[in-house]
């Protein structure tokens, strides 16, 4: 398990969007007409522009703690198998992370495309959740309307995810994978068996647990 903390930006779009000074309707602010990010959180949303921020202990710099390590609790490790210890020492040791699907505008995967140091933004329709990455131009669809797994899954960069609200909680399952996608940065392997499971919880208007 890991846990990644993000920070709301709704006083900016996107660095290449349209409207970048105008103030969004429906955000609670502060006297000076700042947004006010601590106010009470919306209840069963995500909506907004989104951006990770830097985990304890991770280095400085653009690609601050685009690993899975960061994330995880103090002392805990991954519990690869000796093929997929031996493919990661080799990624991340021996090629130095080159190689990384993203090098050829490939999609970072379900968990890659969440460590980037940069925004992405929540869309909710009726009967879907869009994830818009600025980085690549990328988008993932979650889909809420009750539907199950596809009986018959093509491998997919994202696979297939479906969502539901848990309380305040946003619950994702994910699966139909392929095995061409690094986890991280470092190079972790998955094949595509993995299932993932990510809860979004958002702690007031402008901060979110995932």
């Amino acid at each position: 398990m890991y846990r990644l903390v993000f920070s709301a930006i709704f006083c900016s779009m996107l660095a290449h969007a349209q409207w970048i000074a105008y103030p969004s309707a429906g955000i609670p602010r502060k006297a000076d007409g700042s947004p006010d990010l601590s106010a009470p959180a919306p209840v069963k949303s995500l909506s907004g522009i989104w951006h990770r921020m830097r985990p304890a202990g991770a280095p400085t710099g653009p690609e601050f703690g685009n690993t899975v390590n960061y994330y995880m609790p103090e002392g805990a490790v991954l519990p690869l198998r000796p093929w997929a210890a031996e493919l990661l020492n080799q990624r991340r040791f021996r090629d130095l992370g080159a190689g990384r699907p993203s090098e050829r505008c490939l999609p970072h995967g379900i968990l890659g495309g969440m460590l980037p140091n940069v925004p992405f933004k929540v869309i909710e329709t009726p009967g879907n959740t869009i994830l818009l990455f600025e980085q690549l131009t990328q988008f993932r669809q979650i889909f809420t309307d009750g539907r199950p797994f596809p009986p018959d899954m093509q491998p997919a960069w994202y696979g297939y995810s479906i969502g539901k609200w848990e309380g305040d909680t946003f619950v994702v399952e994910s699966r139909g994978f392929n095995d061409l996608t690094w986890l991280d940065d470092s190079g972790t392997p998955n094949t595509e068996a993995m299932h993932a499971t990510e809860r979004f919880r958002r702690i007031d208007f402008g901060h979110m647990d995932l």
